[in-house]
Protein backbone atom coordinates (compact mmCIF):
# COMPACT_ATOMS: atom_id res chain seq x y z
CA UNK A 1 0.00 0.00 0.00
CA UNK A 2 1.36 3.44 -0.94
CA UNK A 3 0.74 6.66 0.92
CA UNK A 4 -2.78 7.97 0.34
CA UNK A 5 -4.30 4.64 -0.78
CA UNK A 6 -7.07 3.19 1.39
CA UNK A 7 -6.26 -0.11 3.07
CA UNK A 8 -7.30 -3.25 1.21
CA UNK A 9 -10.62 -4.71 2.35
CA UNK A 10 -10.31 -7.63 4.76
CA UNK A 11 -9.90 -11.06 3.20
CA UNK A 12 -13.16 -12.30 4.76
CA UNK A 13 -15.08 -9.49 3.05
CA UNK A 14 -13.40 -10.16 -0.31
CA UNK A 15 -14.18 -13.89 -0.12
CA UNK A 16 -17.83 -13.25 0.74
CA UNK A 17 -18.23 -10.61 -1.96
CA UNK A 18 -17.13 -13.12 -4.61
CA UNK A 19 -20.10 -15.32 -3.68
CA UNK A 20 -22.75 -12.57 -3.49
CA UNK A 21 -23.59 -12.68 -7.20
CA UNK A 22 -25.02 -16.08 -8.18
CA UNK A 23 -23.10 -17.85 -10.93
CA UNK A 24 -26.19 -19.72 -12.12
CA UNK A 25 -29.74 -18.39 -12.15
CA UNK A 26 -32.95 -19.24 -13.91
CA UNK A 27 -33.52 -17.59 -17.31
CA UNK A 28 -36.22 -15.19 -16.07
CA UNK A 29 -33.69 -13.32 -13.90
CA UNK A 30 -31.29 -10.61 -15.04
CA UNK A 31 -28.55 -9.55 -12.61
CA UNK A 32 -26.41 -6.43 -12.42
CA UNK A 33 -23.86 -5.00 -10.05
CA UNK A 34 -25.19 -1.89 -8.31
CA UNK A 35 -23.62 0.67 -5.99
CA UNK A 36 -23.72 -0.38 -2.35
CA UNK A 37 -24.63 1.98 0.49
CA UNK A 38 -21.50 3.38 2.10
CA UNK A 39 -22.70 4.52 5.52
CA UNK A 40 -24.24 1.37 6.96
CA UNK A 41 -21.01 -0.53 7.49
CA UNK A 42 -17.27 -0.12 6.84
CA UNK A 43 -17.49 -2.48 3.84
CA UNK A 44 -20.42 -3.30 1.57
CA UNK A 45 -21.36 -4.79 -1.79
CA UNK A 46 -24.63 -5.11 -3.68
CA UNK A 47 -26.30 -6.83 -6.60
CA UNK A 48 -29.60 -5.95 -8.28
CA UNK A 49 -31.98 -8.11 -10.28
CA UNK A 50 -35.13 -8.03 -12.35
CA UNK A 51 -37.50 -10.90 -13.10
CA UNK A 52 -38.98 -10.98 -16.60
CA UNK A 53 -41.60 -13.03 -18.36
CA UNK A 54 -41.12 -12.33 -22.05
CA UNK A 55 -40.59 -8.55 -22.04
CA UNK A 56 -42.68 -7.83 -18.96
CA UNK A 57 -40.78 -6.92 -15.81
CA UNK A 58 -42.56 -8.71 -12.98
CA UNK A 59 -40.30 -8.01 -10.01
CA UNK A 60 -37.18 -6.10 -9.03
CA UNK A 61 -34.88 -6.51 -6.09
CA UNK A 62 -31.51 -5.90 -4.55
CA UNK A 63 -29.29 -7.83 -2.17
CA UNK A 64 -26.79 -5.88 -0.07
CA UNK A 65 -23.95 -7.36 1.94
CA UNK A 66 -22.66 -5.38 4.91
CA UNK A 67 -19.43 -6.24 6.70
CA UNK A 68 -18.17 -4.80 9.96
CA UNK A 69 -15.28 -6.70 11.57
CA UNK A 70 -16.51 -5.48 14.96
CA UNK A 71 -20.12 -6.46 14.30
CA UNK A 72 -23.04 -4.16 15.05
CA UNK A 73 -25.96 -4.11 17.42
CA UNK A 74 -28.55 -6.68 16.36
CA UNK A 75 -26.10 -8.60 14.19
CA UNK A 76 -24.80 -12.02 15.06
CA UNK A 77 -21.33 -11.85 13.59
CA UNK A 78 -19.55 -9.47 11.22
CA UNK A 79 -21.90 -9.92 8.22
CA UNK A 80 -25.43 -8.72 7.53
CA UNK A 81 -27.50 -9.24 4.39
CA UNK A 82 -30.25 -6.78 3.47
CA UNK A 83 -32.77 -7.81 0.82
CA UNK A 84 -35.48 -5.88 -0.99
CA UNK A 85 -38.05 -7.27 -3.41
CA UNK A 86 -40.93 -5.46 -5.13
CA UNK A 87 -43.44 -7.17 -7.40
CA UNK A 88 -46.75 -6.41 -9.03
CA UNK A 89 -49.63 -8.40 -7.59
CA UNK A 90 -53.26 -9.04 -8.38
CA UNK A 91 -55.51 -6.66 -6.35
CA UNK A 92 -57.43 -9.49 -4.69
CA UNK A 93 -54.20 -10.98 -3.37
CA UNK A 94 -53.16 -7.75 -1.66
CA UNK A 95 -56.34 -7.84 0.47
CA UNK A 96 -55.62 -11.36 1.75
CA UNK A 97 -54.75 -11.10 5.47
CA UNK A 98 -52.37 -14.05 5.08
CA UNK A 99 -50.26 -12.33 2.43
CA UNK A 100 -47.73 -11.02 4.95
CA UNK A 101 -47.02 -14.34 6.68
CA UNK A 102 -46.99 -16.18 3.36
CA UNK A 103 -44.55 -13.71 1.77
CA UNK A 104 -42.26 -13.95 4.81
CA UNK A 105 -42.37 -17.75 4.57
CA UNK A 106 -41.17 -17.47 0.95
CA UNK A 107 -37.93 -16.04 2.28
CA UNK A 108 -37.39 -18.37 5.23
CA UNK A 109 -38.31 -21.48 3.25
CA UNK A 110 -36.01 -20.44 0.39
CA UNK A 111 -33.13 -19.92 2.83
CA UNK A 112 -33.79 -23.26 4.50
CA UNK A 113 -34.21 -24.99 1.14
CA UNK A 114 -30.78 -23.83 -0.01
CA UNK A 115 -29.12 -24.76 3.26
CA UNK A 116 -28.29 -21.12 4.04
CA UNK A 117 -27.31 -20.81 7.70
CA UNK A 118 -28.51 -17.56 9.25
CA UNK A 119 -29.56 -15.82 12.45
CA UNK A 120 -31.44 -12.71 13.63
CA UNK A 121 -33.77 -12.49 10.63
CA UNK A 122 -36.33 -9.70 10.56
CA UNK A 123 -38.29 -7.72 8.04
CA UNK A 124 -41.53 -6.21 6.81
CA UNK A 125 -44.09 -6.97 4.09
CA UNK A 126 -45.89 -3.94 2.61
CA UNK A 127 -48.84 -3.82 0.23
CA UNK A 128 -49.02 -0.72 -1.97
CA UNK A 129 -51.88 0.56 -4.14
CA UNK A 130 -51.13 3.33 -6.66
CA UNK A 131 -53.92 5.42 -8.20
CA UNK A 132 -53.50 8.19 -10.75
CA UNK A 133 -55.07 11.64 -10.46
CA UNK A 134 -55.12 14.80 -12.56
CA UNK A 135 -53.11 14.27 -15.73
CA UNK A 136 -52.52 10.67 -14.63
CA UNK A 137 -56.20 9.91 -13.97
CA UNK A 138 -56.30 7.48 -16.90
CA UNK A 139 -53.39 5.42 -15.56
CA UNK A 140 -54.47 1.98 -14.37
CA UNK A 141 -54.54 1.25 -10.67
CA UNK A 142 -51.55 -0.89 -9.73
CA UNK A 143 -51.02 -3.06 -6.68
CA UNK A 144 -47.62 -4.21 -5.46
CA UNK A 145 -45.99 -6.10 -2.66
CA UNK A 146 -42.70 -5.06 -1.11
CA UNK A 147 -40.61 -7.25 1.14
CA UNK A 148 -37.67 -5.83 3.08
CA UNK A 149 -35.61 -8.19 5.18
CA UNK A 150 -32.24 -8.56 6.81
CA UNK A 151 -30.42 -11.46 8.40
CA UNK A 152 -26.95 -12.47 9.52
CA UNK A 153 -25.32 -15.19 7.42
CA UNK A 154 -23.29 -17.59 9.54
CA UNK A 155 -20.83 -18.52 6.76
CA UNK A 156 -18.65 -16.51 4.39
CA UNK A 157 -20.07 -18.40 1.40
CA UNK A 158 -23.12 -16.32 0.51
CA UNK A 159 -24.11 -18.29 -2.59
CA UNK A 160 -26.98 -20.16 -0.87
CA UNK A 161 -28.33 -16.85 0.43
CA UNK A 162 -28.12 -15.29 -3.04
CA UNK A 163 -29.89 -18.31 -4.53
CA UNK A 164 -32.64 -18.02 -1.91
CA UNK A 165 -33.07 -14.31 -2.73
CA UNK A 166 -33.48 -15.20 -6.42
CA UNK A 167 -36.13 -17.77 -5.50
CA UNK A 168 -37.90 -15.17 -3.37
CA UNK A 169 -38.08 -12.76 -6.29
CA UNK A 170 -39.52 -15.43 -8.57
CA UNK A 171 -42.13 -16.43 -5.98
CA UNK A 172 -43.14 -12.79 -5.54
CA UNK A 173 -43.47 -12.54 -9.33
CA UNK A 174 -45.75 -15.60 -9.39
CA UNK A 175 -43.17 -17.93 -10.92
CA UNK A 176 -42.92 -21.26 -9.07
CA UNK A 177 -39.51 -22.58 -8.00
CA UNK A 178 -37.68 -25.00 -10.25
CA UNK A 179 -37.79 -28.69 -9.32
CA UNK A 180 -34.53 -29.89 -7.74
CA UNK A 181 -33.54 -31.90 -10.83
CA UNK A 182 -33.83 -28.95 -13.26
CA UNK A 183 -30.61 -27.07 -13.95
CA UNK A 184 -30.38 -23.30 -13.84
CA UNK A 185 -28.53 -21.21 -16.40
CA UNK A 186 -25.74 -18.67 -16.30
CA UNK A 187 -27.13 -15.16 -15.74
CA UNK A 188 -28.27 -13.19 -18.74
CA UNK A 189 -26.47 -9.88 -19.19
CA UNK A 190 -28.42 -6.82 -18.09
CA UNK A 191 -30.67 -5.37 -20.76
CA UNK A 192 -29.34 -2.42 -22.68
CA UNK A 193 -31.56 0.09 -24.39
CA UNK A 194 -31.50 -0.26 -28.16
CA UNK A 195 -29.62 2.65 -29.73
CA UNK A 196 -31.83 5.19 -31.45
CA UNK A 197 -31.82 4.79 -35.19
CA UNK A 198 -31.83 8.17 -36.96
Amino acid sequence: MTLGEPPAPPAAFRRALETLRPTEVRPEIELEDIPAPQRLAPYSGAVGASVYRDDDELAVGRLIMLFDPEGQRGWEGPFRLVAYVRAEMEPEMTTDPLLGPVAWSWLTEALDGHGARYAAAGGTVTRAVSEGFGSKADDPVTTEIELRASWSPLDEDLSPHAAAWCDLMCLAAGIPPLPPDVATLRPRPARREDPKVP
